[in-house]
């Protein structure tokens, strides 16, 4: 079944539930003229809200697929979204859906070049775009022909776009009658580029639809749950795991922002039961309270069942100290790749919290094995390339078959993260393979070492790195995140990892900003690209590795 049947049904079964709702704390006036937008104060930091009914969804999704098909927009045309998360993301994204066409979600940070790359390289059509975005529209609006109509969605619609609320206004809300396959082309979307420029990944309904039953499998919701969802929507992550949601019936709450005490009050005001976070907000989090900033005992949270962290290595401690503060909740990890349709290709399980630190056992319907250079098979305990294989990875890297055939091998898609198993079955993050360090001769995994350095009490977050050294090839390097209102040493640091094995300790210490993506991954690029050479470096006494 088409994903985007399950919306259909929802509206027909629960038209008058409430489906999406939105939470803005940071917005502070909206033009008069923002139609269907309900302002609602709920507390004196301007916090706002809007919602909107699974049948009202529907009826949006409909009028923008109607409106595209109006416009001669045909099977295997593209639409590119280029929006920041609000109540209409996920209503455009079906629209484009239920016409057969692409769908092609569009990282928000994107500079103009990167912009422009991606639509060409997803052969877009139609861009439909927020007031975030105008000026970099504006700048590369000559270049890209191919884009036959440029929607804008918001206030203070510039002069060479259309609006998209004027135009589907005069649309009929009835159900177009176009024919989906589980088998057509679904959505483009993009690898992270934290390499280079992005591939574009792509899927078909019949993916998408995998991810819904994966999410429901895994997490287990049902038309009680409230899935309190922050992340980006461009991003497969945040909306797999929302797809939980659609196909159980349930409501789900879009925040705009991660504050600690935005996502408290959020959980406590909207009752909700089950959060994904990133690894640096459950930490924030954390950090909040015990400065007490945010005090849980003033807030209506015993609802919340779920607490889930994906999209990057999760350290053991961060686990023990959330549950010191919220001992009832049940915890979860899950892990996946754009290319595997999101999270749940690899899934830890709330009855395993017993193995935090492992990302799991296969997910529902998914196979593992961990394989050497070679592509065989390594024994238990050693380490190797992950791969997954199941019915939601990737058709292709769109237009780029030289890329697909190095990652897609006898239908395994080769991760490119390292990992083991250990005698129960469990798999564990060992590095991204580009990540791994060769100091001597030898393979030092920074996550190893990372995970150690958090449970430093001063430190926040923090990235190892491979430093190119003239005698031992690469060096390894600790660029360090303290906690607001902490002080440390580079004396402190060399003394506290002399805990580690001697090759494994860091050579350099930095003490500096820790740069994460949306989705959370550490971008190690920008800091070898920041610290090769630098002379602000702490160097550790040598020794051999």
């Amino acid at each position: 079944m088409p994903i985007n049947e399950i919306l259909s049904r929802n509206a027909a079964l629960y038209g008058e539930e409430i489906s999406l709702v939105e939470i803005n704390p940071e917005i502070k006036e909206v033009a008069a003229n923002w139609k269907d937008y309900e302002l609602v104060e709920t507390n004196p930091e301007k916090r706002y809200r809007r919602e909107m009914t699974w049948r009202e969804f529907d009826d949006k999704a409909n009028r923008f697929a109607n409106l595209l098909l109006g416009r001669g927009l045909q099977k295997g045309h593209k639409v590119a979204i280029l929006l920041m998360n609000c109540l209409e993301w996920l209503p455009v994204y079906f629209g484009v859906l239920k016409t057969g066409a692409l769908a092609v979600p569009l990282n928000y940070r994107y500079t103009e070049e990167e912009i422009k790359y991606c639509l060409e390289l997803a052969e877009c059509d139609v861009l439909i775009f927020g007031p975030e975005f105008t000026e970099r529209v504006d700048a590369i609006r000559g270049q890209i022909p191919k884009i036959k109509m440029k929607l804008f969605l918001g206030v203070g619609r510039p002069a060479f776009a259309e609006s998209y609320y004027a135009l589907t206004a005069c649309c009929s809300s009835a159900a177009p009658k176009v024919n989906v396959s589980d088998d057509d082309d679904a959505a483009i979307y993009f690898s992270s580029g934290t390499t280079g420029f992005p591939k574009a990944i792509l899927h078909t309904h019949r993916a998408l639809m995998i991810s819904c039953e994966v999410e429901m499998n895994h997490h287990g919701q049902t038309r009680e749950d409230n899935f309190l969802c922050i992340p980006p929507l461009y991003h497969t992550g945040a909306k797999m795991h929302w797809f939980g949601s659609l196909l159980s019936g349930s409501r789900a709450v879009l925040l705009r922002g991660v504050k600690p005490e935005w996502i408290i009050k959020a959980v406590s005001e909207e009752q909700i039961t089950i959060v994904w976070l990133l690894v640096p907000w459950a930490q924030d989090i954390l950090d909040a309270i015990e400065r007490g900033d945010v005090t849980l005992a003033d807030q209506e949270l015993d609802q919340w069942r779920l607490m889930h962290i994906g999209a990057q290595p999760v350290p053991p401690s961060l686990v023990k100290r959330w549950k010191r503060f919220f001992p009832k909740h049940d915890y979860d990890t899950n892990y996946g790749l754009s290319e595997s349709i999101g999270p749940g290709c690899v899934h830890l399980g709330i009855e395993n919290i017993h193995k935090v630190g492992a990302i799991g056992k296969a997910g529902y319907r998914w196979e593992v094995q961990i394989v050497d250079e070679n592509g065989k098979p390594v024994d238990q305990g050693a380490v190797g390339e992950l791969c997954v294989k199941g019915p939601g990875v990737m058709k292709c890297y769109y237009n780029n078959p030289e890329a697909t055939a190095e990652i897609l091998k006898n239908g395994w898609l080769f991760t490119g993260d390292m990992a083991r198993m250990d005698e129960d079955g469990f798999i564990y993050l060992v590095d991204r393979k580009k990540d791994v360090i060769i100091t001597g001769g030898e393979n030092i995994y920074p996550v190893q070492i990372e995970d150690f350095l958090r449970t430093h009490d001063a430190i926040k977050d923090v990235a190892v790195i491979g430093l190119p050294d003239h005698r031992l090839g690469e060096i390894t390097a600790a660029i360090i995140e303290l906690k607001p209102g902490f002080v440390s040493s580079e004396a402190e640091i060399m003394q506290f990892c002399a805990a580690l094995p001697r090759y494994k300790r860091p050579r350099r210490i930095i003490f500096d900003s820790v740069p994460r993506n949306p989705t959370g991954k550490i971008e190690k690029p920008k800091l070898r690209e920041k610290h090769c050479g630098s002379e602000s470096l702490v160097e550790m006494e040598t020794e051999s590795p």
